[in-house]
């Protein structure tokens, strides 16, 4: 007879309290405490408040900026290993500094491969992530990678919408593989935008590649910045005769004049998850929680049950 499994534990980076207590609710178990010291100079220290000795531990944190967040998970990390956590899971909703996976130009770092490296270093055994910027960030990894995709939250919603004449659309030739799968679940029409950049998050051209006329636009990204990409996009496509223009973004960094953008757009609906807490309310945003996404892997994780499910568009 096989020995039970053992209660797992989970804990919560700052930046993510509000979801990982959504997550451990779904998954039926209370959030592990953790205090955080903090020095007059800024420098903090997380502590566990319990024994994690010969655990399964989940920490739930997102890495977006500003970098404490990202050394709040490090810390703990860190301090899950000391305590001789058994397995010891970084749960990112977020994967922040994804967008700099590769060198675009000479003499600037590949920062998402940097942060595995450190990730793992802390002590990580396992990632759980979603909907990273580029699929092979997994590949800088040496520990198990479950890629989880916003897909599952997002298809159920946009199917009860309802929409006549669906189009969907990428903001840009890199996120074509992911319209395209989104267009075969919903068996709709794909067009693309082309861009050129002058500058990071400055747009300097756009064309639309394909007709839009007549159709109910679906823009799908991983994320949402400055929201300069989308609203060029949801203007360019209602001049070329669009009824109307959503777009569906797993991740709302939403910085700098963002909600001023959206504000001023004629995106008719922003839909995101609360992988990111949005800093505030917008008439036009709509928040679908991923928590029962994550509890529901990590639960699966924990018992050694097959997740193969949760990677299928």
């Amino acid at each position: 007879m096989s020995a039970p499994i053992p209660e797992p534990k989970i804990f919560a980076c700052k930046q993510s309290q509000a979801l990982a207590e959504d997550i451990a609710k779904s998954f039926g178990i209370p959030l592990g405490n953790v205090i955080t010291s903090t020095y007059s100079d800024g420098e903090f220290q997380p502590s566990f408040e319990e024994s994690v000795r010969g655990a399964r531990v989940f920490i739930i944190g997102s890495t977006f900026p500003n970098s404490d967040h990202l050394m709040e998970m490090l810390l703990m990390l860190d301090a899950a290993k000391r305590a001789s956590a058994r397995h010891i899971t970084a749960v990112l909703p977020y994967f922040g500094w994804a967008r700099q996976d590769r060198k675009d130009k000479p003499r600037v770092p590949i920062a998402a491969k940097l942060v595995a490296k450190m990730l793992e270093t802390a002590g990580a055994t396992r990632i759980i992530t979603m909907d990273l910027h580029a699929d092979q960030i997994q590949g800088f990894f040496e520990k198990p990678v479950d890629h989880l995709f916003g897909s599952t939250i997002f298809l159920p919603y946009l199917k009860n919408l309802n929409l006549d004449n669906l189009t969907i659309a990428s903001p840009d030739m890199g996120g074509s593989k992911r319209a395209y799968a989104y267009s075969k679940a919903m068996a709709s029409d794909v067009v693309i935008c082309y861009k050129q950049r002058a500058k990071a998050n400055v747009i300097s051209h756009m064309e639309l590649i394909g007709d839009v006329s007549g159709k109910n636009v679906v823009l799908v990204d991983d994320m949402v910045d400055t929201a300069g990409t989308l609203t060029k996009a949801a203007d360019l496509m209602m001049e070329r005769g669009a009824l109307s223009v959503r777009a569906i973004c797993t991740h709302p960094i939403l910085s700098g004049n963002a909600y001023e953008k959206l504000e001023n757009s004629k995106l008719e609906e922003l839909i995101v998850t609360d992988s990111i807490p949005a800093s505030q309310s917008h008439p036009k945003l709509k928040v679908l929680s991923c928590a029962d996404l994550f509890a529901d892997v990590m639960r699966r994780v924990n018992e050694n049950h097959s997740i193969s499910s949760k990677f299928l568009m």
